[in-house]
């Protein structure tokens, strides 16, 4: 069972080699601490860091095989959630109310005009001064590794519906190579990521529901992903439809205590 929380920041990284950064992730990992990354803007050095966090527990637990997916993924929910972060701050900037269609696909706009990574890399600052992190955390153990990648603020209304719309879209893809083939020259990329986690997720065999995107009463959204690393691993929503089906409660009560479980 992990133990304790540890949180990597960027910063404290900087004045850190490569050879002394592996080593104090291994430790961390031999401990069986959380580890939790935190960034505004992921650079080459925070990329490197996810790909140690993440390499270092699949070698722990002998599942170096799933280390594509695994690091895939967690580097797609990071990149996704600053650009939710732009959003954020840029409808804030041009004085719009999300919550208004019309306002937000102004927004949205705006957003597309500035979504690539020379004008992104500006906003680092004003993501700090506006407490927006991107805090991509690993809870792991023998049988099972989560990764939990949250924002600091909760969903809009309208997009929850357009994630659902990206859920959809991922079961109509055989393949990565069939969704870079429709959306490998794609101008907005906003929410393709979430798109291709899912059909990584179903490429590799792993439920659907492994990955699912949520908001909270801390004023939080996070995307979270469940990997087995052992066959014998019962995923929590088989748990939950289990316990449901043997219980008197509502489906809605029972995800409600659930949200508030631990993940070991």
């Amino acid at each position: 069972m992990t133990t304790g929380e540890s949180v990597i920041t960027e910063e404290s990284m900087k004045r850190i080699g490569v050879n002394e950064l592996e080593p104090a992730i291994q430790s961390l990992v031999d401990e069986q601490k959380i580890i939790s990354l935190k960034t505004y803007i992921l650079s080459d050095r925070g990329e490197s860091i996810l790909k140690i966090i993440a390499a270092t527990i699949l070698k722990k637990y002998d599942r170096m095989d799933l280390m594509d997916i695994v690091y895939t993924a967690a580097k797609e929910l990071v990149i996704n959630a600053t650009k939710a972060n732009l959003k954020r701050v840029l409808f804030q900037e041009e004085g719009l109310n999300p919550d208004d269609l019309s306002e937000y696909q102004k927004g949205m706009t705006i957003f597309r005009e500035r979504l690539n990574g020379a004008r992104v890399e500006t906003y680092r600052d004003r993501f700090r001064e506006m407490n927006f992190p991107v805090i991509a955390t690993f809870y792991y153990n023998e049988d099972v590794m989560h990764i939990k990648v949250k924002n600091m603020f909760t969903l809009l209304d309208i997009e929850e519906g357009r994630i659902r719309k990206k859920f959809e879209a991922a079961k109509s893809f055989k393949s990565l190579l069939d969704f870079y083939t429709d959306h490998g020259d794609d101008s907005e990329g906003a929410g393709l990521g979430l798109t291709m986690v899912g059909i990584l997720l179903d490429e590799s065999g792993i439920d659907k529901h492994a990955f699912t995107v949520y908001s909270n009463e801390f004023n939080e959204t996070a995307a979270r992903l469940e990997i087995p690393l052992k066959e014998s691993y019962v995923p929590k929503r088989k748990h939950f439809e289990r316990e449901l089906a043997e219980s008197e409660m509502a489906r809605e009560e029972l995800r409600g205590i659930y949200a508030h479980r631990s993940f070991f």
